[in-house]
């Protein structure tokens, strides 16, 4: 493992980490795209399938574990905590996150490395969880104002992918059969849809202002 991919697997940690002490420490899960974390859940039940039949590291399980646990923790507190669910905007969070689904799965079919079961779904992932953030960016853009905790949360998940690039170049140059082009295409895209989240980011961050996005 190099210093980038380990960058990478400890800003995604900490973008988890936070969301949960926002919905934790204030019983509330506004500002949270429930379509999102959706989204995020099926990306980590489709990828890591091979927790079941390759074992690589102790690190490798454990983190796998604690991103698919976390994430329907998120999705179980957003929909049926008593407290937490009342908390939650139906009427802002209105992306149809299914057509995401639905295209990125039919992507996989025709585009993956290998057609077997396990590899058709590790494309699927890859290719969901490139336009997952979609749904909450567009509710921050009509909420306005983001509340701190999850202005963190968005840049945190943003900085993983951009690590996770610098991870890619890194192994590409040091790897003689390092291939993973559908992870790399798929992050750049990734990526550049956190451009215009960076942005405003960068510079309520420079005006000590609250982060405000364009609606």
């Amino acid at each position: 493992m190099n210093i980038f991919r380990l960058a990478g697997d400890m800003t995604h940690l900490i973008s988890i980490l936070v969301l949960l002490l926002k919905i934790y420490a204030t019983k509330s899960c506004s500002g949270i795209s429930l379509k999102t974390q959706e989204l995020y859940a099926l990306v980590f039940l489709a990828r890591y399938l091979d927790l079941f039949t390759d074992f690589i590291s102790l690190y490798n399980s454990a983190m796998k574990i604690v991103f698919i646990l976390s994430s329907l923790a998120i999705v179980w507190c957003m929909r049926m905590h008593p407290i937490i669910k009342r908390s939650y905007d139906k009427v802002v969070d209105t992306f149809r996150h299914y057509f995401l689904v639905l295209g990125c799965f039919v992507l996989a079919l025709l585009i993956h490395e290998k057609f077997t079961v396990q590899e058709v779904f590790w494309a699927f992932s890859i290719y969901l969880e490139a336009v997952a953030i979609l749904p909450q960016l567009v509710l921050l853009q009509r909420s306005g104002n983001v509340d701190n905790l999850a202005a963190q949360y968005v840049f945190f998940l943003g900085a993983y992918r951009a690590f996770y690039i610098l991870n890619w170049i890194y192994r590409y140059f040091t790897e003689p059969y390092f291939r993973r082009w559908i992870a790399c295409v798929s992050g750049l895209v990734q990526t550049a849809l956190y451009a215009d989240f960076f942005y405003y980011y960068f510079i309520s961050w420079k005006n000590n202002s609250k982060l405000q996005l364009p609606a």
